[in-house]
Parts: C-alpha cells; structure tokens; sequence
C-alpha cells in the first residue's frame, strides 16, 4: 500500500481500509472534480475503477502515476448529455418535479446483494447503500 504525505489522507485511507477489511473499494463515481480527486483515488483497491463524470471544483486533479501502475487502477470519463439536455431539464428540478425512485435502501453489510441485484436487472431505480 502507497501511503499518502498528508495527514488528513492517511487517516482517510485508513479509514476506508478498515471499513472494507484493508482492500479499498472496487469503484468511485467522482463528480466533484479537485477537491476530492485524490482521496477518491486513494480510496480505490487493487484494479479498482474511478469513473469521473464532473469538476465542479475545478479541473484538475492530482494523481501521482505510481497509484495508478502499482495498483493497475482504471479511470474512466463519462459525459452524462448536452448543454441543451442539461437546460430543458433544469425547469423541472427546480421546480421540484423530478423525484430520484428508490427500489431499495440495504446497509453497506449487504452490497454484494446489492450487486447481484443489479447485475440480475431485478430492480426499478436506485439501490442505495446505507453507511
């Protein structure tokens, strides 16, 4: 395990080493961008994957390449639609028309569950995972 020169991300890491018996997590969808680019990095396992879909903290990202070798990490990028799609959608949020649906909430005990749920098309909306 690389470990990180600042503090506050050794205990970040940690914590998450703990939280996931010393493995990391397999996957980080990043939307933030800058101020949180890093610890997402450092967050993920061995061949774990950052899918990154957003900055809006600013566009970059500091990544120290051995992380991504030593730990054969994948970066994926996502563009989620168009500036029109993103406008003619706009009205509805704000005007509290859209609603996320929620097929299930499980504790973070009962991801591999929740997982296997997915992976088998047995839901309508979110999954969401309790911490």
């Amino acid at each position: 395990m690389l470990a990180p020169a600042n503090p506050a991300l050794r205990r970040l890491v940690a914590e998450v080493r703990r939280l996931t018996d010393k493995k990391g997590v397999e996957v980080v969808i990043e939307h933030v961008g800058e101020a949180t680019w890093e610890r997402s990095i450092l967050a993920l396992a061995h061949r774990g994957r950052l899918v990154t879909c957003g900055a809006t903290t600013g566009p970059r990202g500091r990544t120290e390449l051995r992380h991504l070798f030593a730990k054969q990490l994948s970066l994926l990028g996502s563009y989620m639609g168009s500036k029109a799609d993103l406008l003619s959608a706009a009205p509805f949020f704000f005007a509290g028309q859209l609603r996320a649906v929620v097929h299930t909430v499980l504790p973070l005990a009962e991801a591999r569950n929740a997982h296997q749920m997915m992976e088998a098309s047995e839901h309508f909306g979110k999954i969401v995972l309790s911490v």
